[in-house]
């Protein structure tokens, strides 16, 4: 099946003057639950991939939005608040890495867009403070998307030879993680959430500096992905009640949107990588999922409202539409358009 071509209505709906909203309760959202860093920068990202698209003029004022209210959580020290209340008070100390991680990728492609200026030097601000942190990560993922951030950072200024050494320390710590774990061919000892974005962090270092083993560590896990959650043609994301742990028995419900996401975009990131069509055939075959190639054979689109479903139970669809799902569909369906398959 053919997607429909996307509009701004799935954004628009879990957007506010504050930002993106986190959770919703079906296609309502749920204030109680407020804002986070981590979708917000995922909302910018999505919204920039949009415009460049579109060329859609109110894709720019959501980018705006999105990219103010990472500037709002920033610290003085560089690292992100990553809860915010629906009072607009601040729910955490600190966040994760994972979502400092986030915000530095989404600054990085601000940098790399088609963005205002204005818009441009915000961004690099933000980032140039958020990137020191960043030298003590421990959290592969945290790693991926600083990585992926700097990438974006390196189109924009490609002669800062200092972005290069950033990726090369940061993608050289998965590496280690990698190799740490033997046989396994993945980066810690189970799969667990947005598995892809690290194999895609690895394809997009090796596009930068050329170091050979970046590019033999990103093809092995990804290929072990692959084999894991592609089965008999259809994709089967491992499931959250359970995981995959090392020697152990994987899980196959629930499975999530960011899943899908993730492998969509680290597959066309191999294809750029390589030039090997195995990899849009995967991208291809992954996308699908969204449209009713799965284990259930539900759609996860909500027609109406322009989100996405949080994904697939035992029983079916899980039926709310929050945040993370929405975006995981717009950042994967963006990246596809980019190479003219939907």
């Amino acid at each position: 099946m053919r997607p429909l071509e996307l509009s701004l209505d799935g954004l628009i709906a879990l957007t506010d003057e504050v930002g993106m909203s986190q959770h919703g309760k079906f296609s309502t959202i749920d204030r109680k639950e407020g804002y986070t860093t981590d979708d917000n920068a995922r909302a910018l990202i999505a919204a920039l991939r949009y415009h460049r698209s579109f060329d859609d003029a109110y894709s720019l004022t959501l980018a705006e939005t999105y990219l103010a209210f990472l500037l709002h959580l920033q610290r003085e020290d560089g690292r992100f608040h990553n809860l915010l209340g629906f009072d607009r008070g601040y729910q955490d100390e600190i966040g994760s890495e994972d979502c400092m991680g986030h915000a530095l990728w989404a600054c990085g492609c601000a940098l790399s867009s088609n963005a205002p200026d204005s818009m441009k030097s915000a961004a690099k601000e933000i980032f140039d403070r958020g990137l020191p942190p960043s030298h003590g990560f421990k959290s592969p993922r945290a790693k991926a998307s600083t990585i992926l951030g700097l990438r974006c950072y390196h189109d924009a200024f490609p002669d800062d030879g200092n972005v290069l050494s950033n990726v090369d320390t940061l993608a050289k710590g998965l590496v280690e993680q990698y190799r740490a774990e033997g046989d396994w061919r993945w980066f810690e000892a189970y799969l667990t959430y947005a598995n892809a974005r690290l194999p895609q962090a690895l394809f997009a270092a090796y596009e930068c500096t050329r170091e050979q083993s970046f590019l033999r560590v990103a093809l092995s896990s990804f290929d072990f992905l692959v084999e894991t959650q592609v089965l008999e043609g259809v994709f089967q994301p491992v499931g959250t009640d359970g995981w995959f742990m090392k020697d152990g028995e994987r899980s196959f419900y629930d499975q999530q949107p960011i899943e899908a996401s993730c492998m969509v975009e680290a597959a066309l990131t191999a294809f750029d990588a390589t030039g090997e069509d195995r990899h849009l055939e995967t991208a291809m075959t992954v996308f699908e999922w969204y449209h009713g190639r799965n284990t259930q054979q539900v759609h996860l689109l909500n027609p109406e409202t322009g989100t996405c479903y949080d994904g697939i139970t035992p029983e079916g669809l899980n039926r709310n539409q929050g945040a993370e799902a929405t975006l995981s569909y717009y950042l994967a369906y963006l990246k596809m358009r980019e190479r003219n398959l939907v």
